[in-house]
């Protein structure tokens, strides 16, 4: 029987796929030179050209890679998590009275320049409403309606004006700790009108549209609905601050 030669590392009647370089065929062909178990060198052929296709060279150069990146990302992400605890942790800078009530007084402004918005648009459009042709054929209940919601608008934008009036005759007087008291009370009480306009100017455009029991109803729950938004959940809140204020006092 007569005996073929062939190469090593290759099957008979095969040749190497296309391609590859030359070095990785000549590794493969090499490969039965080796002990069984034996690493095959990877590196550059002794003629000195590199194997740039080999896959496990480009496999032994990126793993390492991603492997050193994952620990380097929990790493980053842990301090960042440990600077915000720390953060967190610390308590607030103490605040002088003088620091308060600017601060207080700057709110204040903000919530009056918001409330102020609101009644005056809507005292805009009640003074609009008696120089339409409607309002000659309202009856004498709806007129009386609409008396009082004029009133109750006017009375709500003189008292949410107030503060401004109040710093600007105070001003430079070093009487901010009166301003600031003063001007909460004003807000409260223009609040109070203000939540009694909508429901007066609701009622009586509900009489026109829905008459009947059923515009009292809803008018009655809207109230209602703003009686809870505006001064049972704040109180609520408050009160809850104040228990578990009450709580951590004991505890310590």
């Amino acid at each position: 029987m007569t005996m073929t030669e062939q190469p090593l590392g290759w099957p008979a009647g095969r040749r190497p796929p296309r391609g590859t370089c030359p070095s990785c065929a000549k590794s493969a062909g090499l490969a039965g030179a080796h002990p069984a178990g034996a690493a095959i060198p990877l590196g550059p052929d002794p003629a000195g050209a590199p194997c740039a296709d080999g896959p496990a060279t480009a496999a032994a150069l990126i793993v390492p890679a991603t492997a050193a990146a994952v620990p380097a990302e929990a790493e980053r992400a842990a301090a960042a998590v440990g600077a915000e605890a720390e953060c967190a942790a610390e308590p607030d800078p103490p605040e002088t009275a003088r620091d308060r009530v600017n601060r207080r007084w700057n709110e204040i402004l903000q919530e009056t320049r918001v409330a102020q918005t609101g009644v005056q648009i809507l005292f805009g459009f009640l003074l609009s409403v008696a120089f339409t042709p409607l309002f000659r054929d309202l009856a004498m209940a709806d007129r009386v309606i609409y008396v009082i919601t004029v009133v109750l608008g006017a009375t709500a934008t003189a008292t949410l004006i107030a503060p401004v009036s109040l710093h600007r005759f105070l001003s430079g007087q070093r009487m901010k700790d009166e301003m600031v008291g003063t001007a909460h009370k004003l807000m409260m009480c223009g609040m109070v009108l203000l939540a009694l306009t909508i429901g007066c100017t609701l009622l009586l455009i509900l009489h026109v549209v829905v008459p009947g029991l059923l515009a009292d109803l809803l008018v009655g729950g809207v109230m209602l609905w703003f009686a809870l938004c505006w001064y049972v959940l704040p109180l609520w809140l408050r009160r809850r601050s104040a228990r578990r204020f009450a709580r951590r006092s004991v505890r310590s």
